[in-house]
């Protein structure tokens, strides 16, 4: 048999957990997010594939959202009951007897031995269904990345096959950006070296970009352009690598004090947490997001890998104080990015 990587993709996870206690909403446009009130400030967590239709998508403003789909249903973010419903996915996954490695609430990997993949995959979506009455698609691959990337083709609750041997058709004319890992700044400075599509970051040499993007990012760029990755999936604890907390002001911050003090509340609370957890932090982020909805983030790393909420708070200040105090302020956060070594 075959060694294989299924990904495991829930399809519109948060909102379908909602139509599954609200039946009556199926086949109409749910937009889940803050407490659900779109008059108030807050964002999308999830829209329905119905409230996508009109525009509506994750990380956008609820107030737009109604705009563009007035006739949604708004619900507030239920944590507690997704958190619920991805534990018995899970559970389903490893009852597979496959390695199961979780990604997060909604997606998973899996390590499968078969000479029938595309099997394999009904069977994981036969399972989920049936413990938990919610729709995935399975993307199949001979290596983590092409299982990744192979999901979206599959999308709603579909199976797709991405492998070296039609890796170069399937992704070759598409962007940089449609690689896992490549986010719209890289593709940038990509497209600035002239290399805009898959294919031409596949053919780039990897010492030239080594020269102009790093000596490590460089050729790791190339080998994903080849859907190279030998990273193994591992059945280990699922461990977050940061720890964050933010929040959205239904009143705009004018004066550069109450920000500081805003993200000294934040700071304080993701301290309090890092040191329950007694994991060691090496690097504390802030987000900052101003009118209307401009948002940047700053980091400070710390000198020493640390658990004290008085460094957190004070390299979060830190971090905000590269941030200029010319706008008003909408959203603050702070993310505390625990060391590698832990």
């Amino acid at each position: 048999m075959t060694g294989w990587v299924l990904h495991v993709d829930l399809d519109q996870f948060v909102a379908a957990v909602e139509v599954l206690r609200r039946p009556e909403l199926r086949g109409r446009p749910v937009v889940v997010g803050g407490d659900g009130d779109p008059a108030k400030r807050g964002v999308v967590s999830t829209a329905s594939y119905e409230a996508r239709e009109y525009g509506v998508h994750s990380g956008q403003p609820l107030r737009i959202a109604a705009r563009k789909c007035p006739d949604a249903v708004f619900l507030p973010v239920d944590f507690a009951a997704y958190e619920q419903a991805s534990a018995l996915v899970m559970a389903a996954l490893r009852e597979t007897g496959a390695v199961v490695e979780v990604l997060g609430w909604d997606e998973a990997f899996l390590a499968v031995d078969t000479d029938d993949p595309e099997a394999a995959a009904r069977d994981v979506q036969r399972r989920v269904r049936a413990a938990t009455g919610l729709d995935c698609t399975v993307g199949i691959g001979d290596n983590r990345l092409r299982a990744k990337l192979a999901t979206g083709f599959g999308k709603p609750a579909g199976v797709f096959r991405l492998t070296r041997a039609n890796w170069a058709e399937v992704m070759g004319g598409r962007p940089t950006d449609a690689l896992w890992g490549v986010g719209a700044k890289t593709a940038k400075r990509l497209a600035a070296h002239g290399l805009h599509t898959v294919a031409e970051l596949a053919a780039a040499d990897p010492q030239e970009l080594a020269a102009a993007l790093g000596p490590a990012t460089g050729p790791w760029l190339v080998r994903l352009a080849h859907g190279e990755d030998d990273t193994p999936v591992t059945g280990a604890p699922y461990v977050a690598r940061s720890l964050s907390k933010e929040t959205t002001f239904q009143t705009d911050l004018d004066d550069w004090a109450d920000v500081r003090r805003e993200v000294l509340v934040l700071a304080a609370q993701v301290a309090d947490a890092v040191a329950a957890q007694d994991r060691a932090v090496g690097r504390v982020v802030v987000k900052v997001r101003y009118v209307p909805f401009t948002t940047r983030t700053h980091g400070h790393k710390l000198d020493n890998p640390t658990t004290d909420p008085a460094t957190v708070e004070q390299a979060a200040l830190a971090a905000l104080a590269a941030f200029p105090a010319d706008r008003p302020v909408r959203l603050l956060g702070v993310r505390a990015e625990f060391t590698r070594t832990d």
